[in-house]
Protein backbone atom coordinates (compact mmCIF):
# COMPACT_ATOMS: atom_id res chain seq x y z
CA UNK A 1 0.00 0.00 0.00
CA UNK A 2 2.69 2.16 0.81
CA UNK A 3 4.72 1.62 -2.28
CA UNK A 4 1.54 1.97 -3.94
CA UNK A 5 1.21 6.07 -2.41
CA UNK A 6 4.98 6.19 -3.15
CA UNK A 7 4.96 5.20 -7.19
CA UNK A 8 1.48 7.36 -7.62
CA UNK A 9 3.44 10.16 -6.61
CA UNK A 10 6.10 10.44 -8.50
CA UNK A 11 3.91 9.29 -11.74
CA UNK A 12 2.26 12.43 -10.76
CA UNK A 13 4.85 14.59 -9.63
CA UNK A 14 8.15 14.06 -11.68
CA UNK A 15 7.13 16.40 -14.34
CA UNK A 16 6.52 18.73 -12.08
CA UNK A 17 9.53 18.33 -9.86
CA UNK A 18 11.61 18.89 -13.12
CA UNK A 19 9.69 21.76 -14.02
CA UNK A 20 10.78 23.26 -10.95
CA UNK A 21 14.46 22.44 -11.07
CA UNK A 22 14.67 24.08 -14.87
CA UNK A 23 13.32 27.29 -13.40
CA UNK A 24 15.88 27.43 -10.42
CA UNK A 25 18.63 26.56 -12.97
CA UNK A 26 17.89 29.94 -15.04
CA UNK A 27 18.83 32.02 -11.94
CA UNK A 28 22.25 29.38 -11.55
CA UNK A 29 22.90 29.70 -15.06
CA UNK A 30 22.57 33.40 -14.50
CA UNK A 31 25.08 33.49 -11.73
CA UNK A 32 27.98 30.84 -12.78
CA UNK A 33 28.47 32.64 -16.57
CA UNK A 34 28.67 36.02 -14.97
CA UNK A 35 30.78 34.19 -12.00
CA UNK A 36 33.12 33.26 -14.37
CA UNK A 37 33.71 37.44 -15.46
CA UNK A 38 34.38 38.23 -11.59
CA UNK A 39 33.62 37.40 -8.43
CA UNK A 40 32.15 41.71 -8.07
CA UNK A 41 29.58 40.10 -10.77
CA UNK A 42 28.56 37.26 -8.92
CA UNK A 43 27.95 39.22 -5.44
CA UNK A 44 25.72 41.17 -7.28
CA UNK A 45 23.69 38.37 -8.90
CA UNK A 46 23.69 37.06 -5.38
CA UNK A 47 21.95 40.36 -4.00
CA UNK A 48 19.57 40.40 -6.81
CA UNK A 49 18.43 37.41 -6.61
CA UNK A 50 18.00 37.74 -2.82
CA UNK A 51 15.98 40.99 -3.18
CA UNK A 52 13.97 39.67 -5.77
CA UNK A 53 13.14 36.96 -4.29
CA UNK A 54 10.95 38.14 -1.75
CA UNK A 55 8.95 39.84 -4.21
CA UNK A 56 8.70 36.82 -6.88
CA UNK A 57 8.06 34.13 -4.10
CA UNK A 58 4.66 36.32 -3.02
CA UNK A 59 3.43 36.13 -6.68
CA UNK A 60 3.96 32.73 -7.12
CA UNK A 61 2.68 31.57 -3.51
CA UNK A 62 -0.59 33.86 -4.64
CA UNK A 63 -0.67 31.41 -7.87
CA UNK A 64 0.13 27.92 -6.03
CA UNK A 65 -3.81 28.29 -4.53
CA UNK A 66 -4.99 27.22 -7.89
CA UNK A 67 -4.05 23.96 -8.38
CA UNK A 68 -5.35 22.52 -4.94
CA UNK A 69 -8.67 24.35 -6.10
CA UNK A 70 -8.46 22.99 -9.21
CA UNK A 71 -8.15 19.68 -7.81
CA UNK A 72 -10.44 19.63 -4.96
CA UNK A 73 -13.22 20.92 -7.89
CA UNK A 74 -12.14 17.55 -10.12
CA UNK A 75 -12.47 15.70 -6.98
CA UNK A 76 -16.02 17.41 -5.99
CA UNK A 77 -16.83 16.15 -10.25
CA UNK A 78 -17.16 19.99 -11.16
CA UNK A 79 -15.58 20.35 -14.38
CA UNK A 80 -16.39 24.03 -15.18
CA UNK A 81 -15.06 25.31 -12.09
CA UNK A 82 -11.25 24.50 -13.01
CA UNK A 83 -11.53 27.37 -15.85
CA UNK A 84 -13.00 29.37 -13.32
CA UNK A 85 -10.63 29.58 -10.63
CA UNK A 86 -7.73 30.25 -13.48
CA UNK A 87 -9.60 32.65 -15.11
CA UNK A 88 -10.18 34.71 -11.66
CA UNK A 89 -6.21 33.54 -10.11
CA UNK A 90 -4.50 34.68 -13.16
CA UNK A 91 -5.89 38.34 -12.73
CA UNK A 92 -4.91 38.34 -9.11
CA UNK A 93 -1.92 37.17 -9.60
CA UNK A 94 -1.12 39.60 -13.17
CA UNK A 95 -2.47 42.53 -11.25
CA UNK A 96 -0.32 41.77 -8.10
CA UNK A 97 3.24 40.95 -10.05
CA UNK A 98 2.76 44.59 -12.15
CA UNK A 99 2.48 46.31 -8.63
CA UNK A 100 5.88 44.68 -7.52
CA UNK A 101 7.37 45.75 -10.63
CA UNK A 102 6.63 48.90 -10.82
CA UNK A 103 7.32 49.38 -7.07
CA UNK A 104 11.02 48.19 -7.81
CA UNK A 105 11.38 50.29 -10.97
CA UNK A 106 10.13 53.12 -8.90
CA UNK A 107 12.61 52.69 -6.23
CA UNK A 108 15.72 51.29 -7.70
CA UNK A 109 17.90 53.76 -6.04
CA UNK A 110 17.00 51.87 -2.59
CA UNK A 111 19.67 49.83 -3.41
CA UNK A 112 22.41 52.43 -2.50
CA UNK A 113 21.29 52.72 1.21
CA UNK A 114 21.47 49.29 2.00
CA UNK A 115 25.05 48.36 2.70
CA UNK A 116 26.42 46.58 -0.07
CA UNK A 117 29.74 47.70 -1.34
CA UNK A 118 29.78 50.36 -4.02
CA UNK A 119 30.47 47.88 -6.97
CA UNK A 120 27.69 45.58 -6.57
CA UNK A 121 25.20 48.05 -5.87
CA UNK A 122 26.23 49.57 -9.15
CA UNK A 123 26.08 45.90 -11.17
CA UNK A 124 22.77 45.23 -9.46
CA UNK A 125 20.41 48.19 -10.20
CA UNK A 126 19.63 47.43 -14.31
CA UNK A 127 20.06 43.76 -13.61
CA UNK A 128 17.34 44.14 -10.82
CA UNK A 129 15.43 46.17 -13.18
CA UNK A 130 15.13 43.38 -15.60
CA UNK A 131 14.43 40.89 -13.32
CA UNK A 132 11.42 43.04 -11.80
CA UNK A 133 9.92 42.82 -15.17
CA UNK A 134 10.60 39.33 -16.03
CA UNK A 135 8.45 38.50 -12.77
CA UNK A 136 5.10 39.07 -14.89
CA UNK A 137 5.61 36.41 -17.64
CA UNK A 138 6.74 33.83 -14.69
CA UNK A 139 4.02 34.55 -12.44
CA UNK A 140 1.25 34.20 -15.61
CA UNK A 141 3.26 30.73 -16.67
CA UNK A 142 3.24 29.88 -12.75
CA UNK A 143 -0.26 30.77 -12.39
CA UNK A 144 -1.65 28.43 -15.90
CA UNK A 145 1.18 26.13 -15.30
CA UNK A 146 -0.75 25.43 -11.25
CA UNK A 147 -4.18 24.88 -13.29
CA UNK A 148 -2.53 22.32 -15.51
CA UNK A 149 -0.63 20.55 -12.68
CA UNK A 150 -4.20 20.46 -10.56
CA UNK A 151 -5.68 18.69 -13.59
CA UNK A 152 -3.29 16.02 -13.53
CA UNK A 153 -1.40 17.55 -16.81
CA UNK A 154 1.62 17.64 -15.52
CA UNK A 155 4.43 17.04 -18.62
CA UNK A 156 3.45 19.83 -21.00
CA UNK A 157 4.90 22.73 -18.62
CA UNK A 158 7.89 20.81 -18.08
CA UNK A 159 8.49 20.39 -21.45
CA UNK A 160 8.46 23.85 -21.53
CA UNK A 161 10.18 24.51 -18.72
CA UNK A 162 13.09 22.22 -19.90
CA UNK A 163 13.00 24.69 -23.13
CA UNK A 164 13.55 27.68 -21.56
CA UNK A 165 16.70 26.40 -20.33
CA UNK A 166 18.70 26.21 -23.96
CA UNK A 167 17.15 29.43 -24.83
CA UNK A 168 18.18 31.21 -21.28
CA UNK A 169 21.62 29.73 -22.15
CA UNK A 170 21.49 31.12 -25.68
CA UNK A 171 20.49 34.53 -25.03
CA UNK A 172 22.81 35.03 -22.14
CA UNK A 173 25.89 34.61 -24.22
CA UNK A 174 24.48 37.17 -26.68
CA UNK A 175 24.31 39.45 -24.23
CA UNK A 176 26.83 39.02 -21.10
CA UNK A 177 29.34 38.09 -23.46
CA UNK A 178 28.53 40.44 -26.67
CA UNK A 179 28.37 37.82 -29.03
CA UNK A 180 27.52 37.89 -32.75
CA UNK A 181 27.17 41.73 -32.57
CA UNK A 182 25.05 41.61 -29.34
CA UNK A 183 26.13 44.53 -26.86
CA UNK A 184 28.18 43.40 -24.26
CA UNK A 185 25.85 44.00 -21.04
CA UNK A 186 27.39 41.59 -18.51
CA UNK A 187 25.39 40.75 -15.54
CA UNK A 188 22.40 43.16 -17.10
CA UNK A 189 22.46 40.78 -20.46
CA UNK A 190 21.51 38.09 -18.11
CA UNK A 191 18.80 39.92 -16.90
CA UNK A 192 17.10 40.70 -20.27
CA UNK A 193 18.17 36.84 -21.38
CA UNK A 194 15.73 36.32 -18.37
CA UNK A 195 13.01 38.38 -19.12
CA UNK A 196 12.91 37.02 -22.78
CA UNK A 197 12.77 33.48 -21.66
CA UNK A 198 10.12 34.05 -19.21
CA UNK A 199 8.14 35.80 -22.42
CA UNK A 200 8.78 33.20 -24.64
CA UNK A 201 7.51 30.09 -22.05
CA UNK A 202 4.48 32.57 -20.89
CA UNK A 203 2.91 32.54 -24.30
CA UNK A 204 3.26 28.98 -25.56
CA UNK A 205 1.32 27.33 -21.92
CA UNK A 206 -1.39 30.01 -22.79
CA UNK A 207 -1.66 28.99 -26.25
CA UNK A 208 -1.49 24.96 -24.99
CA UNK A 209 -4.59 25.94 -22.81
CA UNK A 210 -6.71 28.01 -25.16
CA UNK A 211 -5.89 25.51 -27.60
CA UNK A 212 -4.68 22.07 -26.77
CA UNK A 213 -7.38 19.12 -27.20
CA UNK A 214 -6.23 17.91 -23.67
CA UNK A 215 -7.91 20.91 -22.29
CA UNK A 216 -10.76 21.25 -24.60
CA UNK A 217 -13.64 19.50 -21.94
CA UNK A 218 -12.91 22.42 -19.36
CA UNK A 219 -13.78 25.28 -22.03
CA UNK A 220 -17.07 24.36 -22.81
CA UNK A 221 -18.89 27.13 -21.09
CA UNK A 222 -16.51 29.87 -22.11
CA UNK A 223 -18.45 33.07 -21.65
CA UNK A 224 -19.39 32.16 -17.85
CA UNK A 225 -16.18 30.97 -17.12
CA UNK A 226 -14.20 33.99 -18.22
CA UNK A 227 -15.60 36.47 -15.52
CA UNK A 228 -14.29 38.03 -12.90
CA UNK A 229 -16.38 36.70 -9.49
CA UNK A 230 -16.27 37.79 -6.03
CA UNK A 231 -16.95 34.30 -4.82
CA UNK A 232 -13.46 32.99 -6.96
CA UNK A 233 -11.12 35.68 -6.22
CA UNK A 234 -12.46 35.08 -2.35
CA UNK A 235 -11.42 31.69 -2.98
CA UNK A 236 -8.02 32.20 -4.71
CA UNK A 237 -6.98 34.69 -2.21
CA UNK A 238 -8.84 33.18 0.57
CA UNK A 239 -5.48 30.24 0.42
CA UNK A 240 -3.19 32.41 -1.87
CA UNK A 241 -2.45 35.34 0.35
CA UNK A 242 -1.91 33.11 3.42
CA UNK A 243 0.42 30.67 1.07
CA UNK A 244 2.20 33.68 -0.63
CA UNK A 245 3.09 35.12 2.96
CA UNK A 246 4.04 31.34 4.47
CA UNK A 247 6.46 31.04 1.20
CA UNK A 248 7.16 35.10 1.33
CA UNK A 249 8.44 34.39 5.42
CA UNK A 250 10.72 32.01 3.99
CA UNK A 251 12.32 34.10 0.84
CA UNK A 252 12.08 37.56 2.98
CA UNK A 253 14.10 35.49 5.74
CA UNK A 254 16.76 34.60 3.11
CA UNK A 255 17.06 37.45 1.05
CA UNK A 256 17.34 39.66 4.32
CA UNK A 257 20.44 36.90 5.64
CA UNK A 258 21.41 37.31 2.22
CA UNK A 259 22.22 41.34 2.86
CA UNK A 260 23.20 41.01 5.85
CA UNK A 261 25.77 38.51 4.25
CA UNK A 262 26.49 41.51 2.38
CA UNK A 263 27.98 43.62 5.33
CA UNK A 264 30.75 41.21 5.94
CA UNK A 265 31.87 41.52 2.38
CA UNK A 266 31.56 40.50 -1.37
CA UNK A 267 33.80 37.56 -1.06
CA UNK A 268 31.21 35.87 1.71
CA UNK A 269 28.38 37.13 -0.68
CA UNK A 270 29.40 35.34 -3.36
CA UNK A 271 30.19 32.27 -1.41
CA UNK A 272 26.41 32.47 -0.49
CA UNK A 273 25.38 32.53 -3.69
CA UNK A 274 26.85 29.55 -4.65
CA UNK A 275 25.57 27.59 -1.32
CA UNK A 276 22.55 29.36 -1.70
CA UNK A 277 21.74 28.11 -5.73
CA UNK A 278 22.86 24.68 -4.36
CA UNK A 279 20.72 24.20 -1.58
CA UNK A 280 17.88 25.91 -3.57
CA UNK A 281 18.46 23.32 -6.58
CA UNK A 282 17.51 20.15 -4.09
CA UNK A 283 14.61 22.51 -2.58
CA UNK A 284 13.07 22.62 -5.71
CA UNK A 285 12.81 18.78 -5.85
CA UNK A 286 11.13 18.96 -2.22
CA UNK A 287 8.65 21.89 -3.69
CA UNK A 288 7.85 19.66 -6.56
CA UNK A 289 7.28 17.05 -3.82
CA UNK A 290 5.13 19.47 -1.99
CA UNK A 291 2.86 20.51 -4.78
CA UNK A 292 2.41 16.71 -5.66
CA UNK A 293 1.60 16.13 -2.14
CA UNK A 294 -1.11 19.23 -2.34
CA UNK A 295 -2.73 18.22 -5.54
CA UNK A 296 -3.53 14.95 -3.72
CA UNK A 297 -4.44 15.60 -0.88
CA UNK A 298 -6.96 18.69 -2.20
CA UNK A 299 -8.32 15.58 -4.87
CA UNK A 300 -9.33 13.74 -1.43
CA UNK A 301 -10.23 16.42 0.36
CA UNK A 302 -12.58 17.32 -2.18
CA UNK A 303 -14.13 13.66 -2.33
CA UNK A 304 -14.21 14.12 1.82
CA UNK A 305 -12.13 11.14 2.53
CA UNK A 306 -9.99 12.02 5.14
CA UNK A 307 -8.17 8.62 5.87
CA UNK A 308 -6.34 9.05 2.42
CA UNK A 309 -5.49 12.47 2.83
CA UNK A 310 -3.28 11.34 5.79
CA UNK A 311 -2.28 8.12 4.08
CA UNK A 312 -0.93 10.52 1.31
CA UNK A 313 0.58 12.91 3.72
CA UNK A 314 2.28 10.41 5.78
CA UNK A 315 3.76 8.67 3.11
CA UNK A 316 4.89 11.88 1.56
CA UNK A 317 6.58 13.30 4.77
CA UNK A 318 8.61 10.23 5.22
CA UNK A 319 9.44 10.69 0.95
CA UNK A 320 10.97 14.02 2.13
CA UNK A 321 12.68 12.45 4.52
CA UNK A 322 14.71 10.16 2.78
CA UNK A 323 15.55 12.84 -0.25
CA UNK A 324 16.73 15.10 2.47
CA UNK A 325 19.31 12.65 4.16
CA UNK A 326 20.03 11.62 0.41
CA UNK A 327 21.06 15.94 -0.27
CA UNK A 328 22.98 15.70 2.98
CA UNK A 329 25.35 13.01 1.80
CA UNK A 330 26.05 14.81 -1.63
CA UNK A 331 26.56 18.32 -0.32
CA UNK A 332 29.07 17.04 2.38
CA UNK A 333 30.92 14.79 -0.15
CA UNK A 334 30.88 17.21 -2.99
CA UNK A 335 31.78 20.60 -0.91
CA UNK A 336 35.16 21.02 -2.47
CA UNK A 337 34.20 20.00 -5.63
CA UNK A 338 30.56 21.19 -6.50
CA UNK A 339 31.62 25.32 -5.84
CA UNK A 340 34.50 25.41 -8.69
CA UNK A 341 31.41 25.23 -11.27
CA UNK A 342 30.81 28.86 -10.27
CA UNK A 343 34.26 30.15 -9.14
CA UNK A 344 37.50 29.15 -8.84
CA UNK A 345 38.86 32.04 -6.16
CA UNK A 346 40.36 30.67 -3.51
CA UNK A 347 39.13 32.46 -0.71
CA UNK A 348 35.29 32.53 -1.76
CA UNK A 349 35.97 28.29 -2.21
CA UNK A 350 36.57 28.49 1.26
CA UNK A 351 33.52 29.77 2.10
CA UNK A 352 31.50 28.28 0.07
CA UNK A 353 32.58 24.79 1.28
CA UNK A 354 31.86 25.28 5.03
CA UNK A 355 28.73 26.33 3.81
CA UNK A 356 27.96 23.50 1.90
CA UNK A 357 28.43 21.84 5.35
CA UNK A 358 25.74 23.41 7.28
CA UNK A 359 23.46 23.15 4.01
CA UNK A 360 23.57 19.28 4.12
CA UNK A 361 22.50 19.79 7.67
CA UNK A 362 19.00 21.26 7.07
CA UNK A 363 18.13 19.26 3.96
CA UNK A 364 16.16 17.17 5.79
CA UNK A 365 13.76 20.20 7.97
CA UNK A 366 13.93 21.93 4.27
CA UNK A 367 12.40 18.76 2.61
CA UNK A 368 9.77 18.40 5.46
CA UNK A 369 8.58 21.57 6.21
CA UNK A 370 7.73 22.42 2.14
CA UNK A 371 6.15 19.03 2.30
CA UNK A 372 3.93 19.75 5.48
CA UNK A 373 2.95 23.62 3.78
CA UNK A 374 1.79 21.70 0.64
CA UNK A 375 -0.68 19.15 2.46
CA UNK A 376 -2.04 21.88 5.18
CA UNK A 377 -2.84 24.24 1.86
CA UNK A 378 -4.33 21.03 0.09
CA UNK A 379 -7.13 20.68 3.10
CA UNK A 380 -7.15 24.24 2.88
CA UNK A 381 -5.42 25.02 6.42
CA UNK A 382 -3.40 28.10 5.82
CA UNK A 383 -3.73 31.00 9.13
CA UNK A 384 -2.08 28.50 11.40
CA UNK A 385 0.66 27.38 9.34
CA UNK A 386 1.38 31.16 8.35
CA UNK A 387 1.89 31.66 11.99
CA UNK A 388 4.50 28.67 12.77
CA UNK A 389 6.02 29.99 9.83
CA UNK A 390 6.36 33.47 10.91
CA UNK A 391 8.02 32.38 14.23
CA UNK A 392 10.25 29.80 12.88
CA UNK A 393 11.97 32.42 10.61
CA UNK A 394 11.80 35.45 12.15
CA UNK A 395 11.34 34.74 15.81
CA UNK A 396 14.32 32.20 15.74
CA UNK A 397 15.93 32.15 12.69
CA UNK A 398 16.82 35.34 11.34
CA UNK A 399 17.75 36.82 15.38
CA UNK A 400 19.69 33.88 16.24
CA UNK A 401 21.65 33.90 13.09
CA UNK A 402 22.20 37.67 13.26
CA UNK A 403 23.09 36.82 16.68
CA UNK A 404 26.04 34.74 15.47
CA UNK A 405 27.21 36.51 12.69
CA UNK A 406 27.75 39.90 14.34
CA UNK A 407 28.03 39.52 18.29
CA UNK A 408 29.28 36.34 18.37
CA UNK A 409 31.78 36.91 15.28
CA UNK A 410 30.95 33.55 13.87
CA UNK A 411 30.90 35.26 10.42
CA UNK A 412 28.57 33.91 7.35
CA UNK A 413 28.35 30.73 9.19
CA UNK A 414 26.29 32.45 12.02
CA UNK A 415 23.89 33.35 9.42
CA UNK A 416 23.97 30.21 8.50
CA UNK A 417 23.44 28.53 11.57
CA UNK A 418 20.26 30.95 12.14
CA UNK A 419 18.87 28.99 8.88
CA UNK A 420 18.93 25.64 10.61
CA UNK A 421 17.19 26.82 13.43
CA UNK A 422 14.65 28.24 11.77
CA UNK A 423 14.15 25.35 9.16
CA UNK A 424 14.21 22.67 11.57
CA UNK A 425 11.30 24.41 14.09
CA UNK A 426 8.89 25.00 10.84
CA UNK A 427 9.91 21.48 9.64
CA UNK A 428 8.31 20.23 13.37
CA UNK A 429 5.44 22.34 13.57
CA UNK A 430 3.83 21.91 10.19
CA UNK A 431 4.09 18.06 10.45
CA UNK A 432 2.77 17.87 14.22
CA UNK A 433 0.02 20.14 12.44
CA UNK A 434 -0.95 17.96 9.73
CA UNK A 435 -0.84 14.81 11.83
CA UNK A 436 -3.57 16.45 13.93
CA UNK A 437 -5.73 17.51 11.92
CA UNK A 438 -5.64 14.33 10.05
CA UNK A 439 -5.97 11.79 13.23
Amino acid sequence: MVWEEVKHTLRLGWPIILGNITQILLGIIDSAMVGAIHSSQLAAASFVNNLIGIPFILVIGLSMAISPLVAAALGEGDRDKPLRILYNGTWAVGIAATLLAILIHVGIDGVDYMGQDKIVAELSKPYLIWMAWGMIPMALFMAVKQFADGLGKTQMPMYLSLASIPLNVLLNYLFIYGKWGAPRLELEGAGIGTLFSRLAIMIAIVLFVWKGKSFEPYRQQLSQQLQLRKDRLRDVLRIGLPSAMQYGMESSAFAISGIMIGWLGYIQQAAHQIAISLAALTFMVSLGISATGSIRAAYAFGQKDKAKVRQIGTTIIWMGIIYGVLCALVFILGRHILPRFFNEEAQVLYYASSLLILAAAFQISDSVQAIGVGLLRGIQDVRIPTLYVSIAYWVLGIPSGYLMAFVLGMDVQGIWWGFVFGLSTSAILLSLRFLKLTR
